[in-house]
């Protein structure tokens, strides 16, 4: 969970920037958590504390209304309303990391992304991206090669993942579609060297950056066995102290837990 944190701090900068380039500072003093942060950190206090879905990502917007949120969502947490509203979007893949943790199998991992995301993201796109986020993390941490994680996301949910990134970045463009950002995070992923390799390609595609590097860092810390302290240890700090204890409570809880072996649903 730390990872996509992570990812999405250093990507804070870049949102539509249509930055092309993996060169460029890991932080900057406008360096900030967003809404990506806000709401990942949300579905991991429900999982530690059993609180329901919609209560906690409400209860988060109020409590950081200024993080950055798309239109329907501020709407909708404003509100807040408790009916779903169809969207496809990328918010369900952003937020669904801690979920990955929290199953003993594969199959629990899927179903409970989607509880995650058909609170808001009922479209079956939304939960597509969703489960299909969730799924690389799972497989990554519990031994499965690069290979694998591949064969699997493109069996299950349709995503195309041999286009390469250089083939990608030349005509990519911001779009917050979970079918039009997801692939291309996941496929960052496939093509890095490690942790801040993953994210350096997510922000290099020059969309989302925030989303995308959330996106593929999550995958990433859960591949490379962790996130290096020279990311870790400025992103923590950057958190306030509500943040930064659930991240701490959920990573002591889960991210060190025992885990069944790939495949095993």
């Amino acid at each position: 969970m730390l990872g996509a944190i992570a990812g999405d701090v250093i990507g804070s900068v870049h949102e539509g920037s249509g930055r092309k380039t993996k060169d460029f500072p890991l932080f900057v003093p406008d360096s900030t958590f967003t809404d990506d942060t806000v709401l990942t950190v949300a579905v991991a206090d429900s999982l530690l504390h059993g609180k329901d879905y919609v209560d906690a990502l409400h209860d988060y917007f109020h409590a950081y209304p200024a993080a950055g949120y798309g239109g329907t969502f501020l709407r909708w947490a404003g509100y807040r309303k408790r009916e779903p509203y169809q969207s496809w979007g990328n918010g369900s893949a952003m937020r669904v990391s801690a979920v990955a943790y929290s199953g003993e199998t594969l199959a629990e991992v899927l179903a409970e992304a989607k509880r995650s995301a058909e609170v808001t993201h009922d479209h079956e796109q939304g939960i597509r991206g969703a489960q299909a986020t969730a799924a690389a993390i799972f497989l990554a941490r519990t031994g499965g090669t690069k290979g694998q994680i591949r064969q699997y996301i493109q069996e299950q949910f349709g995503y195309f993942l041999d286009e390469s990134l250089a083939d990608i970045r030349p005509t990519y463009r911001f779009d917050v579609s979970c079918q039009g950002s997801v692939p291309q995070s996941i496929i960052a992923f496939l093509e890095s060297t490690d942790y801040e390799d993953a994210v350096r390609n997510a922000i290099s595609l020059g969309g989302d950056a925030d989303t995308m590097a959330c996106i593929a860092g999550g995958i990433a810390e859960a591949f490379y066995g962790g996130v290096p302290a020279h990311i870790a240890e400025p992103v923590l700090a950057l958190l306030d102290d509500r943040l930064r204890g659930v991240v701490l409570e959920f990573c002591n809880r889960f991210v060190r837990g025992n885990v069944a072996p790939v495949g095993d649903d």
